[in-house]
């Protein structure tokens, strides 16, 4: 019977889970900033007369997306799952952490389906596109200043517990 497979749900080692917290917090925390600033860029691109400072700016934006939002947000999905799975909070028995990773899809799909298709038919002298740059920017500091009020607050956690 030793050699039997448990199904029962293994905990990360605490030797392992705190440096996975940490890569988490440094991650998401990261990409709040990361969009918050693509945030400003963005209007600053679609609301200036200058069309080389619009142009330099989209590119940043590309660009900015591609070094920071990215990587980033697959790290913040990477270790929240890991966590989720592998700590006390199951992804889909806890509803702040199931709320936490829609938030976060969603941030990650509006990249993937909005944000970087407008980017580039703006950057290739298409139909300007500025007001939904800074909207689909905008949903992502919103969301996931949510996902952070969420790790922050936990409803529905049992009193007594921080």
């Amino acid at each position: 019977m030793a050699d039997q497979i448990s199904l029962a749900p293994r905990r990360l080692p605490r030797p392992l889970r705190r440096p996975l917290l940490t890569l988490h917090i440094v991650a998401s925390v990261g990409l709040l900033g990361a969009v918050s600033a693509s945030l400003a860029i963005a209007v600053r691109a679609a609301t200036t007369d200058d069309a080389a400072l619009a142009d330099a700016a989209y590119d940043l934006l590309a660009m900015s997306s591609a070094v920071f939002g990215i990587p980033l947000s697959v790290v913040a999905l990477g270790t929240g799952l890991a966590m989720a799975i592998g700590g006390p909070w199951s992804v889909l028995r806890t509803p702040w952490v199931t709320a936490k990773l829609v938030l976060l899809a969603s941030v990650m799909l509006n990249g993937a389906l909005i944000l970087s298709p407008a980017l580039d038919t703006v950057r290739a002298g298409g139909a300007d596109l500025g007001g939904r740059i800074v909207a689909s920017t905008a949903w992502g500091v919103l969301a996931l200043t949510a996902a952070t009020a969420l790790s922050v607050y936990r409803p529905g956690r049992a009193r007594g517990r921080t």
